[in-house]
């Protein structure tokens, strides 16, 4: 079960980097805003129609839980305003390796201080070399 986990977040991790390399030729077409604007409404649209047909919705409980949680709802569009602007310039293997050296460098803080409701997992030499190794794949690909 672990292994198809895995497989579908590398596809996840596979599609973000298409989704850039779509947006950069959108945002500069039409603006950085607009671009994210158009993903994000293309990206509600289909999820609304996945809760009416396939998912119950229980939008009740949901603004029953603590703010904070939604602040996830800020994150995305920041992120994608980012790579629109961020992928004609420096090209998706940049963008997307910066990204993940952001993800990596963020997911240790959060793991080593049990931050967000997540287990405590300290950083330990392995990490700091994972690290070290995207820090060199960014160089490598500049």
């Amino acid at each position: 079960m672990q292994i198809i986990v895995y497989l579908l977040v590398l596809a996840a991790g596979m599609g973000l980097s298409a989704e850039a390399g779509l947006l950069g030729p959108l945002g500069e077409l039409v603006g950085h805003f607009s671009a994210t604007l158009a993903i994000f409404m293309i990206g509600s649209i289909l999820l609304s129609l996945i809760m009416v047909f396939f998912a119950k919705p229980n939008l009740p409980e949901l603004f029953k839980q603590p703010k904070w949680l939604l602040t996830g709802g800020v994150l995305g569009p920041v992120y994608v305003v980012f790579l629109t602007i961020a992928t004609p310039i420096i090209g998706v293997g940049m963008t997307m390796t910066s990204v993940l050296l952001g993800q990596i460098g963020m997911s240790l803080v959060i793991d080593h201080y049990g931050l967000l409701g997540s287990e405590k997992r300290g950083i330990d030499p392995y990490r700091i070399l994972a690290v070290v190794m995207i820090v060199a794949a960014l160089w490598l690909l500049s």
